[in-house]
């Protein structure tokens, strides 16, 4: 029997995920959480084989949350299932050791075959996204400048930015400079939209 935690902070698409694990007999839903920051706590406590886990959740992202199992639970491999198929996403996940990449509007039987398929130890990515990827490459930003432009995309202005990173304006406004230039866009507002269509956010 696979046991499986599932992750999903949307309350309809975790309850048929539930649902269709739940018809498959070789498969028990340990779990199920909606925010990333339970993940490691629950997975530690429930022992899954499995856990299938959303990228955008409150509290800690789903990336980061396959991080820490692959640290501290390593018997447990990690399934990304989500709706931003940015192929920036696909490279983090792989960093990550994450063991399975599948989209949302893939059928449902590629995701039982997927769970059934990384339980037995093989890794399960979704080949358009691997061409995806290939084709954009890894992030072009340094960790500061794409912490700086994740500030940035909140809405705050560059006073405010360098207040929350402990940088001086000046730094802050090389930071978008550089940012900006790397990715080929004409402002802050276009460098925040092509990072975050390549998933580099």
């Amino acid at each position: 029997m696979i046991r499986v935690l599932i992750a999903e902070d949307m309350h309809m698409i975790r309850s048929a995920l539930v649902a269709l694990l739940s018809l498959e007999d070789d498969m028990e839903v340990v779990a199920e959480i909606e925010r990333g920051d339970e993940v490691l706590a629950t997975a530690l406590r429930v022992r899954p084989d499995v856990a299938v886990l959303d990228i955008d959740m409150p509290g800690l992202d789903g990336l980061s949350a396959a991080e820490l199992l692959a640290e501290q639970l390593p018997g447990c491999r990690a399934l990304v299932l989500t709706g931003l198929s940015q192929p920036g996403n696909l490279l983090r996940a792989l960093k990550v050791h994450v063991r399975g990449f599948i989209v949302k509007d893939a059928p449902a039987q590629t995701l039982t075959d997927g769970i059934r398929r990384i339980a037995r130890g093989e890794r399960v990515i979704d080949p358009e996204l691997v061409a995806a990827a290939l084709e954009t490459g890894s992030s072009p930003l340094t960790a500061r400048e794409t912490e700086v432009l994740r500030v940035a995309a909140s809405g705050v202005r560059t006073a405010q930015i360098a207040t929350q990173l402990s940088l001086s304006q000046a730094t802050v406004r090389n930071y978008l400079s550089n940012a900006i230039s790397k990715v080929g866009a004409r402002n802050r507002i276009d460098a925040i939209r092509i990072s975050r269509d390549a998933g580099w956010l």
